[in-house]
């Protein structure tokens, strides 16, 4: 066992870069979801939630934070979901339903990690809804269910909590949001004005926290290759933003430390002239 995993007991800090130590001792390999940290080691790990993480994004960036030592509490609106994808939950995992058009359900969410867990170190707002609303159609229902997803979801969720994050001393918040929310390239108003309303949410979080040590970051993406980006021809799945790219993106945001923070990753596949 690695005993540098331990959060010193008057602030209870957690060394996250000692966590890569403690994987790669005894180990020539950490290339898969598998290679976590002992069973005995868990109860120091830190906590992460992460939302929509039964496919695409959020599944790449479980799988990235399990193999490297996280304990995490996933989020989606369907639990038969998470456990095909990851089986049942274990020492270091559980899964749990979010829906983030139902208020209660993140609240239940959150509840429940810190029944489980006793802590939360991290959250990943990461689900989303890529419903296109051009700028001339008259849908409120669909910008209705654009806001509830991308911006009252994730909002919702940093107030929950935020207690706990101070508490850590060193909280992570990661957005996952979009260029879309830095320019604009197209007519979809809609998830255009979300996206934007997404970095106004990161760079609150960062005012509120930054004080009692939690950190935000948007993590902003062109096309990733998953069933969000499959409309377009603009370019190929090949050449497309990969999802375990983005997971590495977000471990990154969760461990520099406090006197390195990011507010802003811009990530293009393609070479534009402000991005």
């Amino acid at each position: 066992m690695c005993n540098n995993i331990a959060f010193a007991a008057q602030d209870r800090r957690f060394s996250f870069t000692n966590i890569h130590k403690c994987v790669m001792q005894g180990r020539k390999h950490v290339l898969s979801a598998e290679a976590a940290l002992p069973v005995s080691d868990l109860s120091e790990a830190p906590v992460i939630l992460v939302s929509g993480a039964n496919r695409g994004i959020g599944a790449a960036i479980a799988r990235e934070l399990k193999a490297h030592g996280y304990r995490l509490s996933l989020g989606a609106r369907s639990v038969e979901s998470l456990e095909k994808e990851y089986g049942t939950s274990g020492p270091g995992v559980m899964h749990a339903h979010f829906d983030a058009f139902d208020p209660a359900s993140a609240q239940a969410w959150v509840e429940a990690t810190i029944a489980r867990f006793g802590r939360i170190d991290g959250l990943v707002n990461n689900a989303g809804n890529g419903e296109q609303v051009h700028l001339l159609d008259d849908d409120d229902e669909a910008l209705d269910r654009l806001w509830a997803v991308n911006v009252k979801a994730p909002l919702r969720l940093t107030r929950l909590c935020m207690p706990y994050l101070e508490a850590s001393g060193r909280g992570r918040i990661v957005n996952i949001a979009s260029l879309s929310g830095k320019r604009v390239r197209n007519q979809f108003v809609g998830y255009n004005m979300t996206k934007f309303a997404v970095m106004g949410l990161t760079h609150t979080t960062r005012q509120y926290g930054w004080e009692k040590g939690v950190r935000a970051t948007a993590i902003c993406p062109s096309f990733v290759r998953t069933e969000m980006s499959s409309y377009t021809d603009k370019v190929t799945p090949e050449e497309m933003i990969q999802p375990e790219t983005m997971a590495q993106l977000v471990r990154t945001a969760i461990e520099l430390p406090n006197n390195a923070a990011m507010a802003e990753m811009l990530v293009n596949c393609r070479l534009e002239d402000t991005v």
